[in-house]
């Protein structure tokens, strides 16, 4: 357990100071980006005054309450103690709205759309990954091909080839939005069956590129395991089959967990791009509308959500990986 501990630890240490530079680089990115949020807010509210001076006090106005006009250092430690008491201040593009409103409406479809695609990604991958190097012969002939092709295609290629196929051409599923445009958010049967229906082609588009990676993967790391020294032994003292593929498969999956963990980062950028193909209404949809409007706080909130989730992913997969692989316990405790 010692050992153990000292992983954790280590690991922790690199959860907290990865996480203070995410708050540093979401504060200062969206801040460099071109134009002025808050000249754009006052011309929308002084749409047809001809008075230069009312301009000028609207501006001073808002420029005070997002505090545009404080030295950055100042705004950035404002934009972490607001951060730390759960306040991530008023939307400029749908000002009055408080942008932990917003984030509240996205983050559930986003969570309940990415997490599971992954992970059910993941599973399908490496099962057929480890079928493939165990039969061999045609499963493997034709799965190689098409995981090769399919892990090479992009995130928003796989979503915009589904959407031609099954919304466009097929018209199975709608190409746009997580329910009917014409239904209000309720428990009815009505509602719910159309977020399942809406739910299909941004979840599948993800869950497909999963696959195709995860199963070349598998099947090379089955591959060498199958063929390892312990394997041929394990046969000749007649031990069955079916107890040393056991063995065979979990070692495989190791090195597997450790993808995920690493690949969690962009598979969540490339469900963000399926979001925005989709008109999903999560966090990557959220996001290109802040980008569009230029709205700092939505931004700076979503893209430090985005950051938090992937740290915390891969901090968890890491954790399991350590308590499933004995090994880091006795590198640790050496």
């Amino acid at each position: 357990m010692k050992g153990y501990r000292k992983y954790f630890v280590n690991k922790l240490l690199w959860l907290l100071v990865t996480t203070f530079f995410a708050f540093i680089l979401n504060f200062i990115l969206p801040r460099l980006m071109p134009g002025d949020p808050v000249a754009a807010i006052t011309a929308r509210i002084a749409q047809g005054m001809s008075n230069s001076t009312g301009m000028k006090e609207f501006y001073q106005q808002y420029a005070d309450l997002f505090g545009t006009n404080k030295p950055i250092l100042e705004q950035f430690f404002l934009y972490i103690k607001n951060v730390v008491h759960g306040n991530f201040g008023t939307s400029f593009s749908q000002y009055p709205r408080p942008v932990l409103d917003i984030i509240k409406s996205s983050v559930v479809w986003t969570v309940c759309l990415q997490f599971p695609a992954i992970i059910f990604g993941w599973i399908i991958g490496n099962t057929l990954g480890a079928l493939a190097a165990y039969t061999k012969k045609g499963f493997d002939k034709v799965l190689m091909p098409i995981s090769i092709f399919v892990s090479n295609i992009p995130a928003f290629g796989m979503a915009v080839i589904l959407l031609v196929i099954f919304g466009v051409n097929l018209k199975w599923f709608p190409t746009s939005g997580g329910y009917g445009f014409d239904l209000i958010p309720t428990l009815s049967w009505r509602f719910i069956w159309s977020v399942i229906v809406h739910y299909q082609l941004p979840f599948w588009s993800i869950v497909a590129t999963a696959i195709g990676g995860q199963a070349i993967g598998m099947r090379s790391m089955s591959i060498y395991e199958l063929n390892a020294d312990y394997v041929k032994y394990s046969r000749f003292m007649g031990i069955k089959d079916r107890k040393i593929v056991g063995y065979v498969f979990r070692n495989a999956m190791l090195p597997q967990v450790t993808g995920l963990a690493l690949s969690v980062g962009t598979m969540v950028g490339g469900a963000l791009v399926a979001e925005i193909i989709f008109s999903y209404p999560g966090l990557g949809y959220t996001l290109l509308n802040g980008i569009m409007g230029q709205d700092y706080p939505l931004i700076s909130a979503v893209t430090l959500i985005i950051t938090m989730m992937v740290l915390l992913a891969n901090f968890i997969i890491e954790i399991v990986y350590g308590l499933i692989d004995p090994r880091i316990k006795a590198a640790q405790s050496d």
